[in-house]
């Protein structure tokens, strides 16, 4: 019984010890409760067994390189309403046990790519109630164990599908409440949506911002016809560059079709004041074209005008050759000068 109380009293003591001043930290359950404390950055000192870790609605703006490598065991880091505006890559790098990672309601307006790089575990990203305006095109190394991603209350247009397809273990992605562009940069983002919604994949959809005439309108109900035109007038530019190249036209048309046109698919979506090389030979095509139609129209109102010519002669002689007979019942005077007109 005394050794238990001894025990007792030494744990605690180390629990106080290894505890930051304005925190609480439970020994059964493992978890540091730093939460409403108005902390500006990760507090030091945190007992280095505990795996969960409560720092929300404090105001922390900014994670330093090693600030967790004193806590390699976090299962679960809550660092909701803050005032983080970026995120270093590599700050969560030591906690290769981290299961959940709730960084919503602070400042973030973009995410690097490998922000999130070596934390294997990790199966929850909240990003939901942010600025984020851009998405990289990678989270980070061994970030495949994701099964749910929240990317809602932001202020993004479009997101890689190169970003989704490195996530193969996604459940659940939120999307709502995002200005979404549902041009041809969002093409791709379509396919893998469709596709992950057929595998199971629990979504609350897309919902279009932009352009005017699909605001409102889910993105998988927009017909692909829509998107269709944008990949193959950058590829037509590409031709018009290097026209010669026949098997890079080729390639480019089914990069168009099948993959992200990204970034690239821009130039065909947007109006471009300038005249392009290929407008020229259209036109230049237009004109020829033009000419041989009305060159072979001329030919014709040519042929008809002739026609038409021979065909009233003939029918006025045929006309006055019927009308002769009649006159043969006038005087002599009258007869003469139509003969010999005609003669």
């Amino acid at each position: 019984g005394n050794w238990l109380l001894v025990w007792s009293v030494i744990s605690l003591a180390h629990t106080a010890h290894g505890c930051p001043d304005k925190c609480l930290c439970h020994t059964a359950s493992k978890t540091a409760d730093c939460k409403n404390r108005g902390f500006t950055e990760i507090p030091a000192r945190l007992p280095p067994e505990i795996q969960i870790l409560q720092l929300q609605n404090n105001r922390i703006w900014r994670i330093n390189q090693n600030a967790f490598t004193a806590t390699p065991l976090l299962k679960i880091l809550d660092l909701s309403n803050n005032s983080l505006s970026s995120v270093a890559p590599g700050a969560f790098q030591k906690l290769r046990y981290l299961q959940v990672l709730n960084l919503t309601r602070n400042l973030l307006h973009y995410i690097e790519n490998k922000t999130f790089s070596f934390l294997p575990h990790l199966k929850e990203l909240d990003l939901s109630s942010n600025s984020i305006i851009r998405l990289p095109e990678t989270f980070g190394n061994s970030t495949g164990n994701i099964t749910l991603l929240s990317v809602k209350h932001n202020k993004l247009q479009k997101m890689e599908r190169i970003l989704l397809e490195s996530l193969p273990n996604l459940k659940v992605v939120l999307f709502k409440d995002n200005p979404w562009q549902c041009n041809c940069n969002i093409f791709g983002l379509k396919l893998w949506l469709e596709s992950f919604l057929y595998r199971g994949g629990i979504s609350d959809g897309i919902i279009c911002s932009a352009p005017g005439i699909r605001k409102g309108k889910d993105l998988l109900k927009v017909p692909y016809e829509l998107f269709g035109a944008c990949p193959l007038r950058t590829a037509h530019v590409h031709v018009a560059s290097s026209h010669h190249h026949g098997l890079e036209h080729r390639g480019s048309l089914k990069h168009g079709h099948h993959g992200e046109p990204g970034d690239g698919g821009r130039a065909g979506c947007e109006p471009k004041p300038k005249a392009r090389p290929v407008s020229l030979r259209h036109a230049i095509a237009t004109v020829v074209i033009t000419g041989v139609v009305c060159g072979v129209v001329c030919l014709m109102m040519l042929a008809a005008a002739v026609y038409g010519c021979a065909y009233a002669a003939i029918t006025a002689k045929c006309h006055k050759e019927r009308l002769a007979p009649v006159r043969q019942h006038g005087t002599p005077e009258e007869k003469e000068p139509f003969e010999s007109s005609l003669a």
